[in-house]
């Protein structure tokens, strides 16, 4: 892990001092030099896992596909979203917006006589070490994850904003980060709570979200894929995913049921009785899609991202 952390950091130091650096002297920011350099770690991030999704994840796509591209204009508006997460932009307008309230929050917390407890820190000489503290907080943040999605799906009001997350009927590599951005903004907020109780390392934690986010686009892979017997029950796989969004599944908060909401394991869908390991590559969307409701028509979902994003926004004020 030394040789990978030194590498990364010698590069996020060049980028910094020949592009970011500058940008932001010429642009009167010369105040955040400090955020600047760390949204640079960010952007290098975001810019390793376009080169994977790019040279890896798409000759995969071409090799074993589910089903031929019936939709490009819907899979260019995901690439739009995820280069808006994984370039460091929506992670930027969070820190002008929400991070300076968490760190006025957790910074009284901590002149109140507040102490941060390190989950590393449970069994020293074992979970302190590098890559056994990687894998514990990892693990930690996963099993959050899992609830956390089981929450957009149980709640009727978060469900309004995180079914856009499922209307996508092409899933691509690109689909991970096809979300409301209200539903991202309450996400991350839980997370950063999470890791500002738990005491995750800040490198630590940028590792978290690459390998979490990386998996992710795998998952949304339009992917004839799965693990096998055994691998199956130890990483998420395409087909995992998939079953997911697959449009049999009774996706509505006023259903109990649902299945596969793990995001990077699924040992917690083993352990709380929502694993579904049937080997189908169902088609994906929402029912409301396909079926036309009372007025007969079918729910309309937006096409490109400013629509999306407002249609959202109506079915959150009970309006679409």
């Amino acid at each position: 892990m030394e040789w990978w952390t030194t590498s990364f950091d010698t590069v996020q130091q060049w980028l910094f001092e020949a592009v970011v650096q500058p940008l932001m002297f010429a642009a009167g920011l010369a105040s955040f030099l400090e955020d600047g350099y760390r949204a640079t770690g960010w952007l290098l991030v975001g810019i390793l896992q376009l080169l994977v999704i790019v040279c890896l994840f798409a000759p995969l796509q071409r090799w074993r596909p589910v089903e031929p591209l019936a939709d490009r204009a819907a899979v260019r508006t995901d690439i739009v979203y995820t280069l808006l997460h994984r370039l460091g932009l929506f992670r930027l307008c969070l820190f002008f917006a929400i991070d300076p309230l968490w760190d006025s929050v957790f910074g009284r917390l901590r002149v109140g006589g507040m102490h941060t407890f390190q989950l590393d820190s449970v069994w020293p000489g074992v979970t302190d070490g590098p890559w056994a503290s990687l894998l514990l907080y990892l693990v930690a943040f996963d099993l959050l994850d899992y609830w956390i999605h089981r929450g957009q799906h149980r709640f009727e009001w978060w469900w309004r904003l995180h079914a856009l997350h499922h209307s996508q009927r092409q899933m691509t590599m690109w689909s991970d980060n096809r979300n409301h951005l209200l539903d991202d903004v309450l996400r991350d907020s839980l997370i950063v709570v999470a890791a500002q109780l738990i005491g995750v390392a800040p490198g630590q934690f940028v590792a978290i979200v690459a390998i979490t986010q990386l998996s992710e686009s795998f998952q949304h892979a339009n992917l004839r894929l799965w693990f096998g017997r055994v691998g199956e029950r130890l990483w998420i796989s395409p087909r995992f995913h998939r079953m997911h969004h697959a449009i049999a599944q009774a996706q509505s908060h006023r259903s109990a049921r649902g299945s596969n909401f793990g995001v990077l394991l699924p040992c917690w869908d083993m352990l709380f009785g929502t694993a579904n390991f049937e080997r189908r590559f169902g088609p994906t969307g929402l029912r409301d899609q396909v079926e036309p409701g009372p007025d007969g028509r079918v729910r309309d979902y937006g096409q490109g991202f400013w629509a999306q994003q407002w249609r959202g926004l109506l079915r959150l004020a009970g309006r679409a």
